[in-house]
């Protein structure tokens, strides 16, 4: 089963598709005209705006639905496995990935928003419903929805509940099964509820817990400033082969750097979709916007934080291609959340263990909480409103199910899968927002349009040639 895994993780993450990934990103940052630094200052003023309504949520709500999914164990054992194998070097790529991924994000959700419908009282949309809308291919998009719904039910849920299990174990002794337990109980609880208990329950925790973890990592580059300048240098020598050290590293850095990049930022995976169409905007380039700053939060902020406890004080390892140790400042210690343990701990002796385990529960469990979200989403497409109660109920038991096998099976099988998982729904999702790059890019030009007439944007798809978008063209007077 490894072997199979491994093998299919080789096809979907070969270098070929690092690179498509990387010159997509550009190709949408010129396209939108670097939209992630003009529009900067208006994603933050958007985040804070909007309310909910009894269809869907509010902006800041998505947002943080969104950020549940991103901020996961990516931005901690993710970017310890990065600097593992590819070096500090890696640590630029992942900044790369999110400052061109940010301009995906930002078209991927601008297309929720256009191509949403109100199903069942809610909003919903995402890579299902734009592509049979958008493209017209009906069964791309059930081809899709069904990919998610084994990515977010039953692959990736491991990955995040695994980290939880381990990091209570290193932490605090607890048998995984009981973490178990207690995860499975505490998530069907909030699932049960509903999309707004999910809603409530993000919008309270993720702020909590970045906002959190990023103080931390100030603490310990503070204490450490004066390795400023040569931590930030070792990362941009390394990034392009000009350090002797990491020199041999860089086809690692860039491919392990994008990799754990997208797995942490998700950009252009076809994730952020989901919750981006819930939101209640008048134009869909106004949750676009907020979905692209989501990109810079998780990477810019909360994977810098990991990286620089990790890189200042000196505790991580690095391989060689050949398996030798290029650094091998932590003995024994595999690469994940032990190096930022230990990074912890040297600053703080003692506090590492317990605080990489509760960050990793926060981290982990909103993750989980997304991912539920996302393959609801996607049993509505599915179900076309048939049976769906049952199609629900069955989802609800089969997330908390593979949220409970994750807790006691190994990491690397894990992890694996989950790549795989990630691998397939990029690819998919990747080939939907290239075809449908136009309308999304319609809406931006309307967006800015109507800004500077100083009017507050309000969408029309017919004036802009825009078929489909039957929400807007319907229901949207209706509802306003």
């Amino acid at each position: 089963m490894e072997k199979f895994v491994s093998g299919l993780n080789g096809v979907l993450w070969s270098e070929p598709v690092i690179y498509i990934l990387m010159i997509i990103g550009l190709t949408f940052s010129v396209l939108t005209r670097f939209l992630q630094v003009r529009h900067i200052k208006e994603m933050i003023k958007l985040m804070f705006q909007g309310k909910s309504s009894e269809a869907g949520v509010s902006s800041f709500q998505a947002l943080s639905i969104a950020l549940s999914g991103r901020v996961g164990t990516g931005n901690i054992a993710g970017v310890a496995t990065a600097i593992a194998f590819g070096g500090p070097g890696a640590v630029f790529w992942m900044w790369a990935i999110a400052f061109f991924g940010a301009s995906s994000a930002f078209i991927e959700s601008t297309l929720a928003q256009i191509y949403k419908v109100k199903q069942d009282g809610q909003y919903r949309g995402g890579p299902a419903y734009y592509i049979e809308k958008g493209i017209g291919w009906k069964w791309f998009a059930f081809l899709f929805a069904f990919a998610a719904l084994i990515a977010m039910a039953i692959l990736m849920p491991g990955v995040q509940s695994n980290s939880i299990s381990e990091g209570v174990k290193n932490a605090f002794g607890i048998h995984p099964a009981i973490t178990g337990v207690l995860i499975v109980l505490l998530l069907g609880f909030i699932i049960f509820g509903g999309v707004k208990r999910i809603a409530n329950a993000a919008q309270l925790i993720v702020p909590f817990m970045a906002l959190g973890y990023i103080l931390l990592s100030l603490v310990i580059v503070i204490t450490h400033i004066d390795q400023l300048p040569g931590v930030i240098s070792l990362i941009f020598r390394s990034a392009f082969a000009l350090d002797s050290a990491f020199g041999g590293l860089i086809g690692m850095a860039i491919s392990w750097g994008v990799k754990r990049g997208i797995y942490s930022n998700e950009a252009g995976q076809g994730t952020g979709p989901h919750p981006a169409a819930a939101a209640e905007v008048s134009h869909p380039v106004k949750q676009g916007l907020v979905q692209a700053f989501s990109v810079y939060i998780d990477t810019l902020f909360v994977c810098s934080a990991t990286a620089f406890m990790i890189l200042f004080t000196g505790m991580y390892n690095t391989e060689a291609a050949d398996g030798s140790f290029i650094v091998n400042n932590l003995k024994g210690v595999e690469a994940g959340p032990g190096f930022t343990q230990a990074a912890i701990d040297s600053v703080i002796p003692g506090f590492g263990a317990g605080f990489v385990a509760i960050a990793l529960f926060f981290f982990a469990f909103t993750t989980i909480m997304a991912y539920y979200y996302i393959a609801e989403t996607n049993i509505a497409y599915i179900a076309q409103g048939k049976n769906s109660k049952w199609a629900m109920l069955i989802l609800k038991l089969v997330i908390l199910a593979s949220t409970f096998y994750g807790t006691v099976k190994t990491a690397e099988l894990a992890w694996a899968w989950g790549d795989a998982g990630l691998g397939i729904m990029v690819w998919l999702n990747i080939i939907a927002i290239v075809l449908l790059a136009k309308p999304a890019l319609a809406a931006l030009k309307d967006y800015e349009k109507q800004k500077k007439q100083g009017i507050d944007p309000v969408f029309d798809p017919k004036a802009l040639g825009i078929k489909n978008a039957d929400y807007w063209e319907k229901e949207y007077k209706k509802d306003h």
